[in-house]
């Protein structure tokens, strides 16, 4: 399968403590326990985990069981388009990260190269924060 699944851990503010990009076959359950798994010593002050619909309950179980924190799916968002309070923290750090023009495509032959690429970008952001362009 051609194709690439990315997964982060952002603060509230959007910033990445952790990524993780692999092939589009993995499953996201799987996946998302080896990002919390790498991330989980490095930030003990993580109480909560906002999950996607797409990460089944035995993900929803590690993670209450393995790390201790409550986790939130949108799977029990009632019918119709709501907003989930804060899902799009996510959502616009992976638009930061497509704009950069090597981003919008998958072109690299390694998820390595593609993680590389996602932190040059992010480190970019955050410089261009501290000082920006007069």
């Amino acid at each position: 399968m051609v194709g690439r699944k990315r997964f982060i851990a952002t603060d509230s503010l959007g910033l990445i403590w952790a990524l993780l990009v692999t092939t589009a076959d993995a499953q996201d359950r799987d996946a998302g326990c080896w990002l919390l798994d790498a991330v989980r010593g490095r930030l003990p002050r993580v109480r909560e985990v906002i999950a996607d619909a797409g990460f089944s309950r035995r993900f929803v179980e590690w993670v209450r069981r393995r790390c201790g924190w409550r986790v939130t799916t949108t799977a029990n968002a009632p019918a119709g388009f709501r907003v989930h309070p804060r899902r799009w923290v996510v959502e616009r750090t992976f638009a930061w990260v497509v704009k950069y023009r090597r981003l919008g495509k998958d072109h690299e032959f390694m998820t390595e190269t593609s993680e590389a690429m996602i932190y040059a970008a992010m480190i970019h952001r955050m410089v261009r924060q501290l000082h920006p362009a007069v």
